[in-house]
């Protein structure tokens, strides 16, 4: 059944919307994919705070040049297949992470390409940035990095006051 005038506007409004405050979005084709990894794939994202949208090419393109994405509209013109956006609200590598994950669970999903930072990504590109460490691990990763110098550095002072000891210990021994 075709969508009424208003259906539309409403869609394009929302599309609009979720462009412009998503920190990054993945494209996919999901033309082969079963309903159980899709839903799966859904459930994934909601968790990471991504959405993801299944929308027609045709207003995807209407909307992207009404924000003036023109060389963006042109890439989705070239795409193949049914077309699912997944954007990223809160972290800018979810998306990908969850996309690739899903990939390389069902081969079916496929990874189109993407958009962070304003900036077509292409599929391999978008695979890169998938295989990146969570936020979370690298600011673990830092703050062990931060934290290295002054560990080491209490080892040492540890390890001259074991050595006192020792030294103190043997003296004692030797006097009795």
């Amino acid at each position: 059944m075709a969508k009424t005038k208003e259906q539309k506007q409403t869609a394009i409004k929302d599309l609009k919307e979720k462009i412009t405050i998503s920190k990054a979005s993945v494209f996919i084709d999901f033309s082969k994919v079963d309903s159980d990894a899709l839903f799966k794939l859904r459930d994934n994202l909601k968790k990471e705070g991504c959405n993801m949208t299944v929308t027609k090419k045709s207003l995807l393109k209407r909307v992207l040049n009404f924000i003036g994405e023109n060389d963006l509209a042109k890439k989705i013109g070239e795409i193949q297949g049914q077309l699912a956006l997944i954007f990223g609200f809160e972290d800018e590598i979810a998306p990908s992470r969850i996309c690739y994950t899903a990939f390389k669970e069902n081969e079916n999903i496929k990874i189109l390409g993407g958009v962070l930072a304003n900036e077509y990504q292409a599929k391999e590109q978008i695979m890169v940035l998938a295989q990146l460490p969570s936020k979370q691990v690298l600011l673990g990763r830092l703050v062990g990095s931060l934290n290295a110098p002054v560990s080491g550095f209490v080892h040492a002072l540890k390890g001259n006051l074991n050595n006192l000891v020792c030294v103190l210990s043997e003296i004692q021994k030797v006097k009795k």
